[in-house]
């Protein structure tokens, strides 16, 4: 059958991007290479061409370097072009990359929003629900604190209190305690020594003569 028809001809894959720059990097080394030998060899043909006298001999050197420096000179614009040729795969190369890592990314953020959109769908995540959660939370903490408010109110103290007064009359506690601290000597008068008088020397000695009882009160005379 297969003479009849033929084989199918094996179809070779195209080349990647990486074997195309391995291979102009192997180009690329080679005409360095070339170049590098080309200079060593014009080295030479100056060194003669200096201890040459001028005639057919220095002619004929020449002659030698200029063909040297021609072959060096089109390996150089080989070498030119073939670097050319390789930035331009590289930036194809990038390019590609740069695709391939789109394509990525735009799959996972699909993939991520799918799930997402699940994930919301399953927990009722809807936004009226999260406003609604949010004023009920709202309500709670506004009569949390009016509970504190109520709580934290002293006992026994009247509601109709006015302020103003109250600190009238602070400032006249404050005016009075100032005045009394001027005429006593920097010390408030409920605070100042009172001189008491002395008690007589005869009615000391008979109140320390008199005996106690064991309250240490004076004893009351008993009658006989």
């Amino acid at each position: 059958m297969k003479r009849i028809f033929g084989a199918k001809k094996e179809v070779k894959p195209p080349p990647t991007m990486d074997e195309a720059v391995d291979k102009l990097n192997t180009r690329g080394d080679t005409l360095d290479e070339k170049i590098r030998k080309l200079d060593e060899q014009l080295a030479k043909h100056r060194e003669i061409i200096k201890k040459t006298r001028p005639g057919p001999a220095q002619e004929q050197a020449k002659r030698r370097a200029l063909t040297v420096l021609k072959q060096k000179r089109l390996y150089e614009s080989q070498r030119d072009q073939l670097y050319n040729q390789q930035f331009n795969v590289e930036q194809t190369t990038f390019a590609m990359t740069s695709m391939q890592d789109t394509v990525h990314t735009v799959q996972a953020m699909k993939a991520a929003g799918k799930e997402m959109k699940g994930f919301m769908k399953t927990n009722d995540l809807k936004i009226e629900n999260i406003e609604k959660l949010h004023d009920e939370m709202s309500d709670l903490l506004d009569y949390h604190q009016e509970i504190q408010d109520v709580m934290g109110t002293a006992f026994g103290v009247p509601d109709d209190i006015d302020e103003d007064e109250l600190m009238g009359e602070l400032d006249a506690l404050e005016d009075d305690l100032a005045a009394e601290t001027a005429g006593g000597g920097g010390v408030p008068a409920y605070l100042q020594d009172v001189d008491l008088p002395e008690v007589p020397q005869g009615q000391a000695e008979q109140q320390q003569a008199q005996p106690a009882d064991e309250f240490g009160l004076p004893a009351i005379p008993q009658r006989t």
